[in-house]
């Protein structure tokens, strides 16, 4: 009977031993997205979000089983310019008049094309319209931050969006149709 036991104890050990997903959330203060179109072939222009929360579900043995969930409000852009910022807000782009007009992000798969790399698809919902699109994506540290004293994650990633797709075209194509997006966070493991 006790070897049965024991042999039930051993053949279960390395269940034990695999790592499951651990869960982060983003570093508010440290995590930002850039987006970047062209202006009458003239000029690029710039805008970001910051500020934004959301979850991670790391898993550092086996990447793809990971996730990645972010959700902020379309007047927290930031232009640099209060007329512009005003006039993406308008009804010629976003028709958004309080905050409850959300950007959201929610993966669906992850495929891994490197040690630090990979192709994360998901489900964007800007303007309520919801499109799939890929980030490709790099990790860029994994270590316990030396200020935190804590597991803190740092990602860098890119997407081009077709803004027509989100039913954002004005004056497209005289101003870019495609956005390019760059996208830097931080997150730390959640308490």
């Amino acid at each position: 009977m006790k070897s049965y036991l024991l042999a039930g104890l051993l053949a279960a050990a390395p269940l034990a031993a695999v790592a499951a997903p651990e869960s982060y959330v983003l570093d508010s203060s440290h995590s930002q997205i850039v987006f970047s179109y062209n202006h009458l072939g003239f000029s690029t222009g710039y805008g970001m979000f910051s500020g934004f929360a959301g979850d991670i579900s790391y898993d550092a043995e086996d990447p793809a089983a990971s996730s990645v969930s972010v959700s902020f409000p379309v007047r927290s852009m930031l232009t640099g310019w209060e007329a512009r910022f005003e006039h993406f807000m308008s009804d010629d782009f976003f028709g958004a008049t309080d905050d409850s007009e959300l950007v959201t992000f929610t993966s669906t798969g992850i495929e891994v094309t490197g040690e630090t790399t990979a192709l994360i698809t998901g489900d964007l919902t800007l303007n309520g319209v919801t499109k799939s699109v890929v980030l490709d994506a790099a990790l860029t540290q994994a270590a316990d931050h030396p200020m935190e004293g804590k597991p803190w994650l740092g990602f860098l990633a890119t997407t081009t969006l077709v803004r027509s797709e989100f039913d954002l075209g004005m004056f497209a194509p005289y101003v870019s149709d495609e956005v390019e997006v760059q996208i830097s966070i931080e997150a730390m493991k959640a308490e």
